[in-house]
């Protein structure tokens, strides 16, 4: 990509920036004196980032006796310190990690609220995790799906497209800003969008409410962080395959565990993941193809050293989702409705394809049994490409013809992401502390090219469609021809302060962004922003003896957006506050977590859709998403996992410039979602190895146009599954959809609604050795 010509104002953060190099330096430099210095180690379940390998620990008993894993001297960190030094604080009932997998349908531990491995009970803030066994369970087919049953998030916005993954939470699109990989995001504007597989996952954290004080720019409304399948200390061979009922079929690998090397086994440890799907959905000329590979590898040449580099490449093959008219879709036109199958644009003309490849590091030092850092750093690159005819309402409705316009968007982006961070725990009298003192830097570059024309591309029949245009070329300037560029540099501090059962974390951030657009055909600057804002959070839990943890928070939120509106200027700044009182709990000899959340959440200069063309944006004054969540996740019984939850909500425009907005709930957003789904499997008998799922959903109704005049339906929907193990062999029939409700999931004008996932029946079979 070609390089962009930032402004003067860029400039000034230069000497911020060599100060974050060189104190990464200076820590770094240090490491090996403060080997040999240090007296103890910190365990694993102290730390933010993952030790390797990633076992489950059943208690610190079983955790000494482990042979595959490294002498941890174990001894000498339970030594009484001196009484100005109290102990870190050390919780003995630990049985995860926050990065590594989880039993069941029930995680105790994250890492996501706090950049520390914290217990989700002792975190005032709501968390979801889906694990990799849900993900199994239910098997989706992109990684939205992996939250279709999570509190708080409305998963596939735009129903059955396969481009992108889209998720809104607590009412608010976040997955172009609330996509994180391993703590670190994937940012995207225009159509740079980022695309993770959910088989090479281990688990998928929503962390609700604002997170800029910890993660920079982000949604107000929260986060959604995938973890990584990282390399492991026990070998793992897994090989699946499977096909639905569209002909699209896959073939997927899992490999890994220790290298052994001359100078000693168990120091290197590998993972590669990769897998081949290609075949036709619900829409005629629509292919879902994706290909990818991710290769990790871990070295460890001590207890307190672990060193992660993680590499993925990745193409997808699509083409554009249907833009329809309210009037054929949610209501019936004068012919009736059109069909689901229907693709609008041109197959001799429409592609989507993108290619992505991402390399990063995730690096952790114990400098002493009080002190860890850490640094994760990632490259991302991704280049799409984008070629259609978009729908654009009736030519003829009587006759069935529906409206097109020509076209075209390529973009290119690059995204690099550094964080360090350094924990400290210590204890002040009665209380102690788990402090984080971090820096973050993140440039982001987009090469910005979109073009489209009215009135040259002929129409189309709804029931006769004619194909083969063959070529439609252009004779109208692009309308975006830019390269922007964004830097940002953040420092953030948090101190989790636990006196008995209190829990209080007060975190604080700031943030210095340089923004700039130049001219991509001259490379001159034309547009250039600075800009600098404080966040912060502060919250309280109260973990009581019988399981039960009220929590109250407030947080606020700044994201630096990147992008143009209608006009082609560079966006506002977003900012957001947060107000949340719950109640989490986890009964006494149950292996369950029950959230209760209320929030008022308020989100200033928020993204929304042009109404004079659903392709551009524009933002407005306030939303206001107030409401309530209920999340539930149990495994009550050997074999049996449950999960469930409730949201509701009020989404409105609170200020607005516009007076007849102000109330109105934006376009294509549920105020209403509720899901259950369990899944049970044979521990005994001769049906040892059976099980069998299912799970019902309901979508709230939603408005196509901002007066809220015309409503899209409620809509319940069923999935099931049915599954056996048998040796290394499991053979599983997975259904979403069950009943092939035909529904429209959403619809952003009165010309742009968008069809839900017909009925998917997918069966796969996989084999471990």
């Amino acid at each position: 990509m070609n390089s962009v010509a930032v402004g003067q104002g860029a400039l000034k953060h230069l000497p911020l920036l060599r100060i974050a190099a060189l104190a990464t330096a200076s820590v770094l430099a240090l490491l090996p004196q403060s080997s040999l210095a240090q007296g103890t180690t910190t365990s694993p379940q102290q730390s933010g980032a993952q030790a390797l390998p990633p076992v489950v620990v059943a208690s610190p008993e079983v955790r000494r006796r482990a042979s595959t894993a490294a002498p941890r001297r174990i001894q000498r960190a339970a030594q009484p310190t001196a009484p100005q030094k109290p102990p870190p604080v050390r919780n003995t009932s630990i049985v995860e990690s926050p990065r590594g997998p989880i039993q069941g349908y029930v995680a105790h531990r994250s890492s996501s609220g706090t950049k520390t491995n914290t217990p989700i009970m002792e975190t005032p803030q709501s968390v979801s995790v889906v694990g990799n066994e849900q993900i199994r369970d239910q098997k989706p087919g992109k990684f939205d799906e992996t939250l279709r049953y999570s509190a708080g998030v409305l998963a596939g916005t735009f129903g059955a497209d396969t481009r992108n993954d889209w998720f809104l939470i607590r009412g608010f699109k976040s997955d172009d800003v609330g996509l994180f990989l391993d703590g670190m995001q994937l940012f995207y504007t225009s159509y740079a969008s980022w695309k993770l597989q959910p088989f090479d996952l281990e688990r998928v954290e929503v962390l609700r409410g604002p997170s800029a004080v910890l993660y920079g720019g982000s949604s107000p409304s929260g986060i959604v962080n995938a973890i990584s399948k990282m390399p492991t200390a026990e070998p793992i061979r897994y090989i699946e395959t499977g096909v639905n009922n569209f002909g699209n079929a896959y073939l997927g690998f899992d490999l890994g565990g220790p290298v052994a090397t001359q100078s000693q086994d168990g120091k290197l440890f590998y993972r590669v993941v990769g897998q081949v799907q290609n075949g036709g959905t619900q829409v005629n000329f629509t292919p879902d193809n994706n290909y990818f590979i991710a290769p990790s590898v871990t070295y460890k040449p001590d207890a307190d050293t672990t060193f992660t580099v993680l590499a993925s490449a990745s193409r997808n093959e699509t083409r554009g989702i249907n833009f329809l008219p309210y009037v054929g879709t949610v209501t019936n036109a004068p012919f009736g409705r059109i069909p689901t199958s229907l693709f609008l644009g041109d197959p001799s003309i429409d592609n989507f394809t993108r290619e992505q490849e991402m390399l990063g590091y995730q690096f952790e030092r114990n400098l002493s049994d009080n002190v860890t850092f850490r640094q994760n750093a990632r490259f991302a690159h991704v280049d799409v490409t984008y070629r259609g005819l978009v729908g654009n309402g009736y030519a003829d409705m009587a006759a069935g013809d529906l409206g097109r316009y020509n076209w075209y968007a390529k973009n290119t982006a690059n995204q690099a992401d550094l964080d360090n961070q350094l924990e400290y725990r210590f204890g002040t009298g009665s209380v102690q502390h788990t402090m984080l003192f971090g820096l973050d830097l993140k440039d982001y570059r987009i090469d910005d090219y979109q073009n489209f024309q009215f009135g040259t591309t002929p129409s189309l029949n709804v029931f006769n469609p004619v194909y083969g245009l063959g070529s439609l070329p252009f004779t109208s300037a692009p309308f975006r021809n830019f390269l922007i560029t964004q830097e940002q540099l953040g420092t953030y501090l948090q101190d989790q302060m636990k006196l008995g059962r209190f829990t209080l974390v007060l975190s604080g951030r700031n943030d210095w962004v340089s923004t700039s657009q130049a001219d991509r055909p001259s490379g001159v600057t034309l547009l250039n922003r600075e800009d600098s804002k404080f966040s912060g959070r502060a919250g309280l839990i109260y973990n009581f003896d019988n399981g039960v943890a009220p929590y109250v928070s407030y947080a606020t939120s700044y994201n630096p957006v990147i992008g143009l509106n209608a006009s082609n200027q560079l966006l506002l700044p977003e900012t957001g506050q947060q107000t949340e009182v719950g109640v989490k709990v986890e009964p006494k000899g149950f292996d369950g977590h029950f959230t209760f959340a209320w929030f008022d959440l308020k989100r200033q200069n928020a993204l929304t859709t042009d109404p004079n063309n659903p392709l551009l944006q524009n933002q407005t004054s306030e939303v206001t998403s107030r409401g309530f969540e209920v999340e539930a996740v149990a495994n009550p019984l050997p074999g049996l996992k449950l999960i469930g939850s409730l949201t509701t909500y009020d989404l409105f425009t609170s200020k607005d410039l516009n007076p007849a907005l102000i109330g109105k709930t934006p376009t294509n957003t549920p105020q209403q979602m509720a899901s259950l789904w369990g899944d049970y499997t044979f521990q005994q008998g001769p049906l040892t190895g059976f099980g069998f799922g299912g799970g019902v959903r309901y979508v709230g109704s939603s408005f196509a146009d901002q007066a809220n005049t015309l409503e899209v339906p409620s809509v319940v929907l069923g999935d099931a599954a049915i599954h056996y193990e048998w040796q290394g062999w499991r053979a599983a029939l997975n259904v979403i959809n069950i009943v092939d409700t035909i529904y429209v999931a959403s619809c952003s004008s009165t010309t742009s609604c968008f069809y839900g996932d017909r009925r998917r029946v997918t069966a796969s079979l996989g084999y471990k050795w």
